[in-house]
């Protein structure tokens, strides 16, 4: 019996491919020229935004294709892998898999809502939003103990940040999506009490905030284009740095959450760092310890009763899904604390094919897991989930 047998898995981190008419089919007449849409441009569907191609969503649905991203990927939903975007073939998906239930995240509207900023008009960002969340409902609803939404927020408007948080509680969703990096967008950085009623609302719904890599603008990138080609250095290379680095930059919204105060002041609500991997983890926080104690923080803030460590142990948790090496330390340290998951269907997903190294979920997970303790390997695969996520 391999684990996946052996364990209800709960895969913390997929994504659905949204469907040509999520938003078309959701929203008022007035907006559908609007909102996002396919065209299919030289043989390639691409989501339209407001007038502006953005990504296809074969750029986002490369599981099993025999193509590097982000130049190569499938061109229409026909190449793309159904599961991708059906919820009947993503349940089958998973049981092949072995998979027990998944927590689902978007594409179009960017890891933290960010890509709607751009149409500089409330009244249709919140229909974008809130069109979203309802599509989300329906494709979950196949199988709602298995397919677990993820709210979506017009974290630009508080007060409707809150409705719709109230809203999604109602209808059945897990978590809440928010940008890590809300100061990159014009906005107050996390740890300003501008955003306590949104922790505030969250906390009391037993909803984790999930902070997703890609909700920032791109580290080390002039026009915050991840897709941009560097002549210096070619595409390929710009993207694998760029990938690694989205990793380390949800650091910087883990520090400040904890250093803000808003761990403190929000003791019952979980923080979830998703498609960030987990190997940095405790050099990080070793780093912030150290410091903690060298400036004094506890005379500037006696209110503080924890070290970093200590406030990440309580209520903060990180994912991985490929990290071999460096992985050992830690669940070592933190075993509490780290959830899995798989990424299907991106570009990194560990969805075997011609042009990856990605092996199937059952065999990293017996290779990276299997000569741990029981009650560890439990924890990481699915009880560490289960309490998060409120996973019966």
């Amino acid at each position: 019996m391999d684990l996946f047998d052996e364990y209800r898995v709960i895969d913390v981190d997929t994504h659905v491919t949204e469907p040509a008419d999520t938003w078309t089919s959701r929203v008022p007449e007035k907006f559908k020229e609007r909102v996002p849409r396919i065209e299919r441009m030289d043989g390639v569907d691409m989501w339209v935004i407001d007038g502006r191609p953005t990504l296809g969503p074969g750029l986002v649905t490369m599981a099993g294709y025999d193509g590097r991203p982000p130049t190569e990927f499938p061109p229409t939903y026909e190449d793309c892998h159904p599961a991708g975007f059906d919820p009947k073939a993503r349940i089958e998906h998973m049981d092949e898999n072995g998979i027990y239930a998944q927590i689902l995240y978007p594409n179009v509207g960017g890891f933290g809502s960010q890509s709607f900023l751009s149409m500089k008009d409330d009244e249709l960002m919140l229909a974008c939003v809130t069109a979203y969340n309802d599509f989300l409902t329906d494709w979950s609803s196949g199988a709602p103990d298995r397919l677990l939404p993820v709210t979506a927020l017009p974290f630009w408007d508080v007060e409707k940040s809150v409705d719709e948080i109230t809203r999604c509680a109602a209808l059945g969703h897990k978590s809440i999506l928010f940008p890590s990096q809300p100061q990159d967008f014009g906005f107050a950085p996390l740890a300003h009490k501008d955003w306590d009623p949104i922790w505030a609302v969250a906390q009391e719904a037993k909803l984790p905030i999930s902070f997703h890599i890609g909700s920032q603008e791109w580290l080390g990138t002039a026009d915050g284009n991840p897709f941009s080609d560097q002549a210096e250095m070619g595409i390929h290379a710009h993207f694998a740095r760029l990938s690694a680095l989205a990793f380390i930059g949800n650091g910087l919204g883990i520090s400040e959450i904890i250093c803000g105060g808003v761990c403190h002041r929000f003791p019952n609500l979980d923080f979830v760092s998703v498609e960030s991997g987990v190997s940095w983890i405790p050099g990080l926080l070793e780093c912030l310890d150290w410091q903690w104690k060298n400036v004094g923080v506890a005379r500037e803030h006696p209110e503080y009763d924890l070290l970093p460590s200590e406030y990440f142990r309580r209520q903060v948790y990180a994912c991985f899904w490929f990290e071999r090496e460096m992985l050992s330390a830690s669940i070592e340290m933190y075993p509490d604390n780290i959830l899995y998951e798989t990424d299907f269907p991106h570009p990194t997903s560990m969805s075997p094919g011609p042009a990856t190294p990605a092996v199937a979920p059952r065999e990293y997970a017996s290779d990276v897991l299997g000569k741990l303790p029981k009650d560890v390997i439990g924890k990481i695969l699915h009880d560490n989930a289960a309490r998060v996520y409120h996973v019966d």
